[in-house]
């Protein structure tokens, strides 16, 4: 084998990397086929080839993944990736009515959800109009695919979610009989499984129609064809039998359905409506039992301590911030709000009824509450009792101050710092008497947040209680500058001005309130009574005017103007203010006396004398009326006079009498005669001018609010000549007077002489 050995030739030592690029012959693989020993060992029993089929075993002798190209020099590549990128794929046909179809397909598919996506944008007209596309594509699909395949291979679940979409849009948009159709083919197309529930749908529409018998029958076709095991469907459905029934009034029917509602899978809205059908037909027991079922549905939410972090482990806090208004917590804080919103209503709805007094019954659903998982609806069922009572103006009912003391107690030690609690606090201690404590509980509320309006507000009128009246306008004159336009804070200002007796300010300050609230019938007459007291009849009478526009039912407000016509000497427009006072109290003589007399004393006798004959109908008793009607019939020549005289005499008499069992031991005597003499000669001389004295003053009384005269416009033609002729012969009356006063006298006497009537 020396022959073999090749030596290689000396190198210089210069060239250190000489003779790597040679190698020894020994390792060339390439003659090993033209040696003779090698391919004698080869044919050996351990040699030998497997036959074909049969893997051979990986040996030392052939290494993995070389070949005799590789070691020509090709690049190892035991993937193949030298072969080069793979042959192009078949190109589609677009032109095959398969891909026509396909392409077709996806095309509805994409305008179903187009027109889903628009309706829940709330652009409706928009999503009709992809419905229609989609079902107008899909039917050239459904021809298309006809021609192409067997209908056995037609997609069902497109024609189903097509025309399904189309009869939902036609709902929301109103089209009901368009939508009914719609519904109607899918219903009846027997290939669709499952499609019977869709009489749900259309039992809806119809209830939408306040068609409730078509309803009520499709709501029961739906629930025949929904299998026992779709327990929630069916309820759902036996939910909108009740609330169809209730509709139609039902009740009983309506009953009977919820009741088995909440005996099987009790919920809110199930068990409010068994409230109301009880409450319809008036069963007491049965709404209290009901109500214990609306109080007894599981809310299945989570407690609030679940969001409160047990440690400071900073994992667990980061856990907690992210959970705290999540989807899942506002829909638990919807769904609470939502069952004491019903627990609330239902409260209110039968407290009145379920016992023998409001009060009592509220009381009932109190307890229930407290008893339950919604204990802190207690507290707002109490306030929500006392609002009621005040809406009622019954504020006896709920006067327990020592409650509200409590109460406000509860809240400053739970919270000392909180300027609400200190105000209620405040209020409590205001209530029974105690001001200057109630201020002090106001100016702490107010060093704990200055901007606490209500404690500031309070604190004024304390002060007025107090009559420390500098202090209380420096509170109001504050509280100004933070709410600018407040008409309370307005009026407290002018109030304290008018306590002041600075009429002046207070003047300048209701006239800013009037500017804020110019239709407030009390301020306008508290203006018009502060310019009567400082003499300027002119503008007292344009605020008072203004005042009874608003609000004419006034009476103070009526008396002052009546009034301000007669020392006007314009009686005539002083009688539609008392005739609208007569109105208002009908049992007060005076309010038409005063019409009488507008009517005597602007010359229209025939006029009073009928008003006075109607007063002494409605009040035979009264002394004034039978004087005034025997001075007029004796005025006018009428022989009514000796009736009416013969009346009031007996009248006298019978008031003296009465008069001396009263007081007696008191001398009365002479007193009716005296009173008459007086009554007789006060209005003697004085025709157009104020009749009487009793009947003057009581037409001065001061008032507040109200001022309107529906006859403004013909004030021009009242205000006329013709009306200053009765006035005028208020001169030449003496006569009249003197006989009135001889008849006066003769009343006394026993008998009265037919020699007094005039000839």
């Amino acid at each position: 084998m020396m022959q073999n050995v090749h030596l290689a030739p000396e190198t210089d030592e210069d060239d250190l990397y000489s003779g790597y690029n040679d190698y020894n012959p020994t390792y060339d693989t390439e003659e090993l086929e033209n040696d003779t020993a090698f391919q004698q060992a080869v044919r050996t029993s351990h040699g030998r080839r497997p036959p074909d089929g049969v893997t051979r075993p990986m040996t030392a002798v052939r290494a993995a993944g070389f070949t005799k190209a590789a070691l020509r020099g090709s690049a190892f590549d035991p993937l193949g990736q030298s072969r080069g990128p793979a042959p192009p794929l078949e190109a589609k046909n677009e032109d095959s009515p398969e891909e026509k179809i396909r392409q077709l397909e996806k095309k509805v598919n994409e305008l179903v959800e187009e027109s889903c996506i628009a309706n829940s944008c709330g652009d409706l007209k928009l999503a009709l109009e992809k419905a229609k596309d989609a079902g107008r594509k899909e039917r050239i699909l459904v021809r298309q695919r006809e021609q192409v395949t067997t209908p056995e291979n037609i997609n069902l679940d497109l024609t189903y979610s097509v025309l399904l979409n189309l009869a939902s849009q036609y709902s929301a948009n109103e089209m009901y009989a368009e939508a009914l159709n719609t519904f109607q083919v899918i219903v009846k197309n027997k290939m669709f499984s499952n499609a019977g529930r869709l009489k749900v749908n259309m039992g809806n529409i119809y209830l939408k129609q306040r068609n409730y018998s078509k309803a009520i029958k499709f709501y029961r076709m739906a629930l025949d064809q929904i299998p026992s095991v779709h327990k929630e469907m069916r309820i759902k459905i036996m939910q909108n039998i009740g609330v169809t029934f209730i509709k139609t009034g039902q009740y009983s029917d309506a009953i009977n359905s919820f009741e088995h509602i909440m005996s099987m899978a009790p919920n809110l809205k199930a068990g409010f409506n068994l409230i109301l059908s009880y409450f319809a037909v008036g069963d007491r027991d049965k709404m209290k039992k009901a109500f214990q079922k609306l109080i007894a549905v599981p809310l299945e939410i989570d407690e609030d301590d679940k969001y409160i972090s047990p440690s400071d482990d900073p994992h667990t806090n980061l856990v907690i911030e992210a959970i705290k208004n999540d989807h899942l917590r506002q829909m638990e804080r919807e769904r609470k709000a939502m069952a004491e919103k019903y627990i609330m209503t239902a409260a209110k709805l039968i407290a009145p009824v379920i016992e023998t007094s409001f009060a009592v019954g509220y009381d009932w659903c109190v307890e229930v509450v407290k008893a339950s998982q919604y204990v802190e609806l207690a507290n707002d069922l109490e306030i929500n009792k006392a609002i009621t009572y005040l809406r009622q103006k019954d504020f006896n009912q709920e006067n327990e101050f020592a409650q509200a003391s409590s109460y406000a107690d509860l809240a400053v030690n739970s919270d000392r710092y909180n300027p609400s609690a200190l105000t209620n606090k405040g209020n409590t201690v205001f209530a029974n008497g105690d001001y200057e404590k109630a201020a002090e509980f106001y100016k702490e509320a107010l060093r704990n947040d200055s901007s606490c309006t209500e404690a500031l507000y309070n604190i004024g009128l304390t002060y007025k209680r107090l009559n420390r009246l500098d202090e209380a306008l420096d509170c109001f004159l504050k509280l100004h500058a933070i709410l600018r336009n407040s008409a309370q804070v307005l009026y407290q200002i002018a109030n304290v001005y008018e306590l002041m007796e600075d009429p002046n300010q207070a003047i300048e300050w209701l006239m800013q309130l009037i500017s804020v609230v110019p239709t407030d019938s009390r301020a306008l007459s508290k203006l018009g009574e502060l310019y009567d007291s400082e003499g300027d009849k002119s503008q007292a009478f344009q605020y008072y005017y203004e005042s009874y526009r608003y609000f004419p039912s006034n009476i103070e407000v009526i008396e002052w103007l009546g009034a301000y016509y007669i020392d006007t000497q314009f009686c005539e427009k002083a009688i539609q203010y008392f005739e609208r006072a007569s109105l208002i109290q009908p049992t007060q003589v005076k309010w038409q006396l005063m019409v009488a007399s507008c009517f005597r004393r602007s010359g229209n006798y025939q006029k009073a004398l009928d008003t006075y004959k109607d007063i002494h109908r409605k009040f035979p008793e009264n002394v004034e009326c039978l004087r005034f009607l025997v001075r007029l019939c004796t005025d006018i020549g009428l022989k009514e006079v000796q009736e009416y005289a013969t009346k009031l005499k007996r009248l006298e008499k019978m008031k003296e009498i009465r008069e001396q069992r009263i007081k007696s031991g008191r001398d009365g005597s002479g007193g009716p005669r005296s009173r008459r003499e007086g009554s007789a000669s006060s209005d003697s001389g004085q025709n157009c001018s104020a009749s009487s004295k009793g009947e003057r003053l009581s037409a001065k009384l001061r008032a507040l609010p109200g001022t309107n005269e529906p006859y403004e416009s013909s004030s021009n033609k009242e205000i006329d000549a013709s009306y200053v002729d009765p006035l005028g012969p208020q001169i030449e009356r003496p006569k009249t007077a003197a006989k009135k006063r001889i008849d006066e006298d003769d009343f006394a006497d026993e008998e009265l002489g037919d020699d007094l009537l005039p000839e």
